[in-house]
């Protein structure tokens, strides 16, 4: 009885993050669209050049392909023959079912390595979770260059100074977190633990469970080369997502209405990537409402020629890593499990 009512309680849980997760998209992508004429943005979609489209899906894969290049550097010291094969299939896998359920591609994309290369899941959970504080520094960095470019954003966006300060105190937060785990291993997790443990034994467990594999995931990562190439490769992820950023503005004719550049890029790149991080299904909405406040407010741009070029770029994105992570799970997966059977165990406990 006690364990069907915690399934039903753990039902109810995802059922209402899910919930809220659809609230959201929703909410956002009638504020996007609020004011548009549907039918004025599908007619400049339907006129897209197919020309720019291809290359656009060139740059969005070769930025995932260094993706799992960075992914194999980090994981040099645990298994330095890993398939870069298997790491790329299993970043799309993930972006895939981000698409589907938020947050699940996080879940799912190291487990189905583990699965294929015969690794430990909870060293793979660590490395992910390392990718995924390393890519805040990033982000960071990302807004942080972007103020430089471009010196209205704050008055155009006022929030953003907000986000400014907690991408840098996240930052900071993340680099002492990562030296503390690394350097005082035993002696740090005992007083995190402990502490959390005067709150909540359950939540405490639970915290110790990730614990030990974010020391997994940080201390995979070892070497001075190491270190450094894995550093050049966020650089140039960030790059690539900036040049699909100015690809996209090729796919409309938008370079006929106005001059763009590769810093408009950038700066769109690096404030529509926090629509990213809302936890709603491949961004959807989320990424819309920003990336069409950056194009009206800062660059100009009209509002429907906008909500065009954030509904094309996301459309070719979402659809790419469906189709991509169906064919690659078929292909790769040699027993054919069904993916919430391979994920299911892990998505319980978490």
């Amino acid at each position: 009885m006690t364990s069907g009512k915690f399934h039903l309680s753990l039902a109810g849980k995802r059922i209402l993050n899910y919930g809220i997760s659809i609230v959201l998209t929703v909410l956002f992508l009638f504020i996007a669209f609020n004011n548009v004429n549907v039918l004025e943005v599908i007619e400049i979609v339907s006129h897209a050049s197919l020309l720019w489209i291809a290359v656009y899906i060139i740059v969005l894969l070769a930025s995932h392909y260094l993706r799992a290049l960075r992914w194999k550097v980090i994981l040099r010291s645990v298994k330095p023959n890993t398939s870069i094969k298997h790491l790329f299939g299993a970043i799309m896998v993930g972006y895939g079912v981000n698409c589907v359920v938020p947050r699940l591609g996080e879940i799912s994309r190291p487990v189905i390595l583990a699965k294929w290369e015969g690794l430990s899941r909870s060293s793979m959970f660590g490395t992910v979770i390392f990718e995924r504080i390393v890519d805040i520094i990033f982000l960071g960095l990302a807004l942080i260059i972007s103020l430089f470019i471009w010196q209205d954003i704050i008055k155009n966006f006022p929030w953003l100074t907000f986000a400014l300060y907690a991408s840098a105190a996240l930052m900071i937060v993340a680099i002492l977190f990562i030296y503390l785990t690394v350097k005082y291993r035993q002696r740090f997790y005992g007083v995190f633990v402990k502490i959390l443990g005067k709150i909540s034994g359950k939540f405490s467990g639970r915290i110790a469970h990730i614990f030990e594999m974010m020391i997994e995931g940080f201390t995979s990562l070892k070497g001075f080369k190491n270190h450094i190439e894995a550093f050049i490769l966020g650089g140039l992820i960030m790059i690539l997502y900036a040049l699909s950023a100015y690809v996209g503005f090729f796919l409309l004719g938008m370079e006929r209405i106005q001059p763009v550049s590769f810093s408009m890029a950038w700066v769109l790149m690096s404030i529509s990537a926090i629509g990213v991080i809302i936890p709603t299904p491949g961004a959807t909405g989320s990424y819309h409402t920003i990336a069409k406040s950056v194009l009206v407010l800062l660059f100009g741009f009209g509002e429907t020629i906008s909500v065009a070029y954030a509904f094309l770029t996301h459309i070719i994105s979402y659809f790419l890593f469906i189709f991509t992570a169906l064919i690659v799970f078929f292909l790769l997966n040699k027993q054919h499990d069904n993916l919430i059977k391979v994920v299911k165990p892990d998505l319980d406990q978490l």
